[in-house]
């Protein structure tokens, strides 16, 4: 014999409720199928018993929703020639029901076995109603009262099962082979009669019970996903279904918020050693979760990950408590007394502590009921007053074979701590089945999908990009991701995905991932930009693994950056003033970077693409010492003066630079020397110097008044006006051989930067385009430097550079 038991999203309509039937033609005889209240009726069942209770009449409007909701239900499945009597026994049962009601509102409250009474009604109605219907339809349908069959105790609520009465009850009623018998779940009665019900996931226990009463080869668990999940797939996209795993696998992930199936379910058929299939009413030729004793046979070591949220921690502590006999069992006792049930128990070795997670609805009632039993002792200041915290869940790790390979916890904590995920408390059992963590609850969906990563999807890391400016250089960035993401894929098992964007006026985002190849047009959608409520968005979101992008020259952008890192963000960016600025900001971010394990990468701060700063960190970090750097950083300026010959003016060399990219719209930035110094500054600082801007000598090669020009068109007009200064530079060189170059020098502690006559054989003589060099001279490259040299400017290069930075991060 089979037993089939399907829950209220299975029974949820009469849509839902043919797809049963379906099922249980199919399934073969002998059957008993044990069905939950339609969807949502047991929920509405309590709201009108506490309004009754409440004496408000709003409960009669809420009992004639829930017999239209029967009733539509019967006219929809029901064939009409048969309904009269489905309608009639439904309607005796309302008014039943009704009765109960009508007694709660005259005497404005509801006892737990009035209650019971009026809840069951949800399982009678249903199971009488489907019975109908299979019959209808051809099936051998009879419907069983499980409260003739399953005998309880006269806890009202949650009560609890003789099953020795039961065995032979079920075994005496369901002897015939050619029957499908249909009971409503979650229901039973005391041996004198009065209902009862058997608590939260009633319903499966009940087929449960039914499954061990009866030795079923299989109890089938019917419900709306495919089987026990890796995650909650609706919190974990990339979670799948678990094919096979163990009774105990099960119990701790259920335990532990699977809710697919109620915990105390696995018992009955746990110690009759029958299987439990977990199967989706909707795609019923899935395979589903086959729960049997051999379970883990892939011999892998987590399971599943899965979290209970609506936890609340009550710590115990104080120098009283060191040494002293029974104050945990005074703390334990105190609780139970309450009526509240511990989910988890942690305690120092050191006894000066006792920490446990109870449901945060109980919490306050804990806070009383602790602080008055050790009152004595806080009034001593033996112990000190209650420490409660809440908005909290428990997220664990679940597997049989966890006790088999070390470095799981340190694995699991170490993916946590990377993404800002602060655990509050830590629980192992001696089984080593489970690691539990409490954390807070708005932290609960980037665990899980950090953990999900690490332990299922290893071979793949997801990165969620955030990216500011989509100018020139974002614009290629965002092109440059939409090529090479499959790539990326595929070849590092990297997942970059888009999140959110923004420019000056709008921003966009989507949690799953914005379409790169349309951002233009979801851009335009998007809402006001503010650098404020960009930051709350992906605050809010929380995302594991995620990256902030810099793709502005702005320096209120670069004033953000402290506040993502301290959110374990990470911040890539090719906007120099940060790292340009006073040094206790640079040191600072980088402190923060450490501090929060969020990296800072700024590659692009020099030479664009060119790896010259993670060069630079190589040679400090290995050990070298950085002694002198002679480097040509700006490709604005080398452009001009490779293209500037004494013929065409300067002015127009200049113009045509920045129509090719080479320098912002205001060219005054590029040959102010402003920018070549914020390099070699940023050069200093990474090779270990403390040095500021004003430091550092800038040898200007225009002519006095330029730069103080009120307009862009204003300083065109100084150019021109001042081309003979220009072309006696450029002949004085030509004169001597040489070329000129705009150079930025390190040497010991001293910086300068301006233009040079390069001689003919030296590294920056041939120099062309907008190319960048960097000569560096260290302990190990005293004689020959190490030179680093390429494209030093343009959109597409320095975009790349961001890319290359953004791949570091994802190997990390």
């Amino acid at each position: 014999m089979k037993v089939l038991k399907f829950g209220g999203t299975s029974v949820a309509n009469a849509q839902a409720i043919s797809e049963t039937c379906k099922i249980v033609t199919d399934a073969g005889r002998p059957l008993a199928v044990v069905v939950s209240a339609l969807g949502g009726v047991t929920d509405l069942l309590l709201l009108t018993a506490a309004q009754a209770a409440a004496q408000q009449t709003d409960y009669q409007e809420s009992l004639a929703s829930l017999e239209k909701r029967h009733l539509d239900t019967i006219r929809e499945l029901i064939p009409p020639a048969r309904q009269a009597a489905v309608i009639g026994r439904v309607k005796t049962d309302l008014n039943t029901l009704e009765t109960l009601l009508e007694g709660a509102f005259l005497i404005g409250e509801t006892t737990p076995k009035l209650l019971d009474k009026i809840v069951s009604y949800g399982e009678l109605l249903s199971s009488f109603l489907i019975a109908a219907y299979y019959e209808s339809q051809g099936l051998p349908a009879v419907f069983r009262d499980s409260r003739e069959l399953i005998e309880t105790d006269a806890t009202f609520g949650n009560a609890h099962v003789r099953m020795d009465a039961t065995r032979t009850k079920v075994r005496e009623a369901l002897h015939n082979p050619e029957e499908i018998s249909i009971l409503p779940g979650f229901v039973g009665a005391t041996a004198s009669g009065d209902t009862t019900t058997l608590g939260r996931g009633g319903s499966d226990y009940s087929a449960a019970i039914l499954a061990a009463a009866l030795g079923a080869e299989e109890l089938q668990i019917w419900t709306d996903v495919s089987g026990m999940f890796t995650a909650n797939p609706r919190l974990v996209r990339q979670a799948r279904p678990i094919p096979l795993i163990s009774y105990e696998e099960a119990m701790e992930l259920s335990h532990f918020g699977a809710k697919v199936l109620y915990p105390p379910t696995i018992q009955p058929v746990l110690d009759a050693g029958i299987p439990i299939r977990i199967k989706n009413t909707f795609d019923p030729h899935t395979d589903g979760t086959l729960i049997h004793a051999r379970g883990n046979t892939e011999g892998r070591t987590v399971r599943g990950i899965s979290h209970v949220p609506g936890i609340a921690l009550v710590s115990l502590e104080g120098p009283g408590m060191i040494g002293i006999p029974g104050i945990s069992k005074r703390f334990f006792e105190t609780l139970s007394d309450a009526g509240i049930s511990i989910i988890f128990i942690t305690q120092a070795s050191s006894e000066h502590s006792i920490c446990v997670g109870i449901a945060a609805l109980h919490l306050e009632r804990a806070i009383q009921a602790v602080n008055d039993t050790f009152a004595y002792e806080m009034d001593r200041q033996l112990i000190k007053p209650v420490q409660a915290e809440d908005d909290l869940a428990i997220i664990a790790l679940v597997g049989d074979q966890m006790k088999q390979h070390q470095g799981l916890s340190g694995k699991m904590f170490s993916a946590l701590g990377r993404n800002n995920v602060n655990i509050r408390a830590i629980a192992q059992g001696a089984s080593e089945r489970n690691i539990s963590a409490v954390i807070r609850s708005g932290d609960v969906k980037k665990a899980l999908n950090t953990l999900h990563e690490a332990f299922f999807e290893e071979q793949v890391k997801q990165l969620n990009l955030f990216v500011m400016g989509v100018g020139n250089v974002g614009s290629r960035l965002l092109a440059q991701i939409g090529l090479q993401q499959r790539v990326l894929k595929k070849e590092l098992r990297l997942n970059l995905r888009v999140v959110g964007i923004s420019n000056s006026r709008k921003m966009a985002f989507d949690a799953s991932g914005l379409p790169v190849a349309e951002w233009q047009d979801v851009l335009e959608k998007g809402e006001p930009a503010n650098l404020d409520a960009f930051f709350s968005r992906v605050r809010e979101l929380n995302l594991r693994n995620a990256i902030f992008i810099d793709n502005t020259a702005s320096e209120t952008v670069s004033g953000w950056y402290a506040s993502y890192l301290k959110n374990s963000i990470s911040v890539v960016t090719c906007n120099k003033i940060a790292c340009s600025s006073e040094y206790e900001v640079y040191a600072r971010l980088k402190s923060l970077a450490r501090t929060y394990n969020a990296p800072f990468l700024f590659e692009t701060n020099v030479g664009a693409g060119l790896p010259v700063i993670d060069t630079l960190k190589n040679l400090i970090l290995s050990g070298d010492r950085v002694r002198r750097i002679r480097a040509v950083l700006s490709g604005s300026l080398n452009f001009v003066f490779n293209n500037y010959n004494g013929k065409d003016s300067f002015a127009d060399v200049v113009r045509l630079a920045g129509k090719e990219g080479y320098t912002e719209p205001d060219p005054r930035i590029d040959l102010s020397g402003v920018d070549v110094m914020r390099k070699i500054l940023i050069l200093a600082r990474e090779s270990g110097l403390r040095l500021e801007m004003d430091a550092i000598e800038n040898r200007s090669f225009l002519p006095e008044g330029a730069l103080e020009a009120e307009s862009v068109d204003a300083f065109y007009e100084v150019l021109e006006q001042q081309e003979p200064h220009f072309r006696r530079l450029w002949e004085q060189a030509d004169g001597a051989n040489c070329r000129l170059k705009y150079v930025a020098q390190l040497d010991g502690e001293k910086a300068s930067v301006g233009l040079e006559e390069i001689p003919e054989g030296h590294d920056f003589f041939n120099l062309s385009g907008s190319d960048n060099i960097v000569l560096f001279y260290t302990d190990r490259y005293s004689e020959q430097p190490l030179i680093v040299k390429g494209a030093g400017a343009g959109a597409e290069v320095t975009a790349s550079g961001i890319f290359a930075d953004i791949i570091r991060i994802g190997n990390f």
